[in-house]
């Protein structure tokens, strides 16, 4: 009797262990292809995989899937860029090609210290900029376009915010601004930094 109550047991752990696993959700990914010259001058293919998004700033997602380290790049480069270690801004001079998926307002882990995301900026920041008013607000030196691939999102600005849908794009210049995703979706947007000059 003894014997059959342990393997009921074991079965239903083993059972449970299952359904959660079969759960989860795999880790986001986005497909990445990045050509180049090859000796002769043809145009090939360098790179062609799907790039996982990780956590640096939980709960929100992300990668880099290209950075460049000049303001004018020479494509003489034989490694992959999307593997240079850098922090939240481009490198001086020079630009990150990152994919975040924001994850919504109502997941945990979002950072409760109004001054979070500056925070993580530091002396990036440019000087001008009022203080933040969400503890996502930062601002960067840095010219970002930002392209709204799925889901939405709320571009909160120093006055007013702006919602965003699949398809919109942004053009930000160096502003305070904060990503707030009040959905039940996580919101994909593709962002292109850019160096600046201090405003």
């Amino acid at each position: 009797m003894k014997h059959n109550i342990l393997w009921a047991a074991v079965g239903a752990v083993l059972f449970c262990a299952g359904y959660v696993v079969a759960q989860q959700k795999p880790a986001p990914e986005v497909r990445r292809v990045v050509t180049k010259l090859d000796a002769s001058g043809k145009a090939v293919v360098m790179i062609d995989e799907r790039v996982r998004l990780t956590s640096p700033r939980p709960p929100n997602l992300a990668a880099n899937l290209w950075v460049t380290d000049k303001s004018l790049p020479d494509f003489s480069w034989t490694e992959d860029r999307g593997k240079t270690k850098v922090g939240l801004v481009p490198p001086k001079s020079g630009t990150i090609f990152r994919v975040v998926d924001f994850a919504p307002e109502s997941a945990p882990g979002h950072p409760t210290d109004m001054n979070a995301m500056m925070k993580i900026v530091g002396a990036e920041a440019p000087a001008k900029g009022q203080p933040p008013r969400h503890p996502m607000m930062h601002r960067t030196r840095s010219l970002d376009y930002a392209i709204v691939m799925s889901g939405e999102i709320d571009m909160l600005l120093d006055e007013g915010e702006v919602h965003l849908k699949a398809g919109d794009v942004v053009v930000q210049q160096a502003t305070n601004h904060a990503w707030v995703n009040r959905g039940h979706e996580p919101c994909r947007i593709a962002f292109i930094l850019m160096d600046s000059q201090e405003p």
